[in-house]
């Protein structure tokens, strides 16, 4: 997996550092493809996954999908992600699992929304910016201090 094959499927264009584990993320970006973009609606240019149709089953349907959802977020916590970026991510799975468990209008809701797409892609961004380089230009800065 090349970040190319992640810029073509998600909105991100950053560069991922070599010591993220490729595996973890391919498993991120298998459970979003198959909940949110699996299939695309014929005649439009629109895509839905298994989220819509399982929140069809009542209950076991949303737990399914909450725990996949979850899934997620767990990955993103091993990997290391900050504390922000998962707090982002468990509020994006919450108006999925609310959304979705709105009788009639949820299965829309579970179409647009979206949230493993929106969280895999949090997980790329938080894991492109690396904190430590956000103000290194490469030059040694020199501190003075003066005591009188």
């Amino acid at each position: 997996m090349s970040n190319s094959d992640l810029e073509d499927e998600f909105d991100f264009d950053g560069e991922l550092p070599p010591t993220v584990d490729r595996a973890a993320i391919d498993r991120m970006r298998t459970i979003a493809h198959v909940f949110d973009d699996f299939m695309r609606i014929p005649f439009t240019d629109m895509r839905v996954g298994l989220d819509p149709i399982l929140g069809a089953i009542p209950v076991v349907g949303d737990v399914i999908s909450a725990g996949l959802s979850l899934y997620i977020v767990l990955e993103a916590a091993r990997l290391g992600v900050s504390f922000t970026t998962l707090l982002r991510m468990i509020a994006n799975v919450s108006i999925d699992i609310v959304g979705g468990s709105v009788p009639v209008v949820g299965g829309i809701i579970d179409a647009i929304w979206k949230a493993n797409k929106r969280n895999v892609e949090l997980v790329l961004e938080d894991l492109a910016n690396d904190p430590l380089d956000d103000d290194f230009d490469g030059e040694t800065e020199v501190v003075e201090i003066e005591i009188e």
